[in-house]
């Protein structure tokens, strides 16, 4: 039975594994990546998690930060600071639905580089599960490394950055009508090109016994 819902497990995982970094990204007018800090000097661990180090987290959102928006080629640079705030990794443990869930917790700020101007008056706080949603049906510290964990906690808080700067077109130079017309025209390029072989944010595969 146990083998049988870590099989069911590993299946579910491998299909949100997937991320879209192989897609053409989304429109930002000329925006170009300047400066990508992250800071980890106060997180926080919750209870019943795996230990990571402030250095584990602040590569790891560096790297999911520059993955993303590194493939701007704008000359108007924006430097993006993200605080790691807290987190939880699920330890290895028995695959029932109250197992323990990995959450990532940050706050996101934008600042106009040639400015020198923070754009955002307050900081984005953005909270994530490893997952689409939290409803996991297990926890992964079963079927994920600690490091697999972290690079899925940090690709989709970055992912949840690149829709807040969605919200706010204008710190782009753009006007939702204007940002509306480029997703859609964006929309229509993705459908009419070949498809693109999806790319793996972590192989999913079970930790050393």
């Amino acid at each position: 039975m146990l083998r049988l819902i870590v099989a069911a497990a590993l299946f579910l995982l491998a299909a949100c594994s997937n991320n879209d970094l192989a897609r053409p990204p989304v429109p930002l007018g000329d925006f170009g990546l300047g400066l990508n800090v992250a800071v980890a000097d106060n997180v926080q661990m919750v209870p019943i998690s795996r230990p990571a180090t402030p250095e584990d987290w602040e590569g790891a959102i560096s790297k999911a930060v520059d993955d993303r928006f590194g493939r701007y080629e704008g000359t108007k640079l924006y430097n993006i600071g993200i605080s790691i705030d807290a987190y939880a990794l699920a330890p290895p443990g028995i695959p029932v639905v109250a197992a323990p869930k990995s959450i990532l917790v940050v706050t996101a700020n934008i600042w106009d580089d040639a400015a020198g101007k923070k754009l955002n008056a307050e900081g984005k706080q953005i909270t994530v599960f490893e997952g689409l949603s939290g409803e996991t049906v297990i926890g992964t510290g079963l079927t994920r490394t600690k490091k697999q964990q972290m690079d899925a906690l940090s690709y989709n808080a970055v992912k949840r950055v690149e829709d807040w700067l969605l919200e706010n077109p204008e710190w782009f130079g753009m006007t939702k009508v204007e940002l509306e017309a480029a997703m859609a025209a964006r929309a229509a390029a993705m459908k009419a090109a070949p498809p693109v072989e999806p790319v793996e944010t972590a192989a999913v595969t079970p930790p050393p016994k």
